[in-house]
């Protein structure tokens, strides 16, 4: 996830989403996730305070900057390239399982009262953006799983 000042993606020339301040979410999808996980992380990504104060300090939200975000998906994140020269992405969720989690995701962002702009699943996508700060952060999901403690 990047806190952008603006960011639009394109399919075939056209524009399908764009956004001005708020966060480019490129979200993968693994085997183990599932709704409980794009429940989570929707709800974690609307009220992450990385948007700066009056002081100058990451202390405000999305809907406090009346920030967007411009959701894609992108199976790429789980390519595993640790081994040979070419990426292995066995780890990524199959497309049947993580589209409807990629739609989830996005009505869980939308229903936290963030305004949502899409990528188009199994499309190749251009993605333009102008990174702010930069702030780049990784995010996994926090729901909780066997073996896993939830995020405080």
């Amino acid at each position: 996830m990047q806190r952008v000042s603006r960011a639009r993606v394109r399919v075939a020339g056209e524009v399908r989403g764009a956004i001005e301040a708020g966060f480019l979410v490129l979200l993968g999808a693994g085997h183990e996730d599932g709704p409980d996980d794009a429940d989570a992380l929707a709800r974690k990504v609307a009220a992450l305070r990385v948007f700066a104060d009056d002081a100058g300090l990451m202390n405000r939200d999305l809907a406090a900057v009346g920030g967007a975000a411009l959701v894609v998906p992108q199976f790429t994140l789980y390519g595993d390239t640790r081994r040979g020269r070419r990426p292995d992405f066995t780890a990524a969720a199959r497309p049947e399982q993580a589209e409807p989690l990629f739609e989830r995701f996005c009505a869980s962002l939308a229903a936290a009262g963030v305004r949502v702009e899409r990528g188009v699943f199994r499309a190749h996508m251009e993605v333009e953006l102008v990174n702010d700060g930069p702030v780049t952060l990784w995010m996994e999901s926090p729901a909780p799983r066997a073996g896993r403690e939830p995020d405080a």
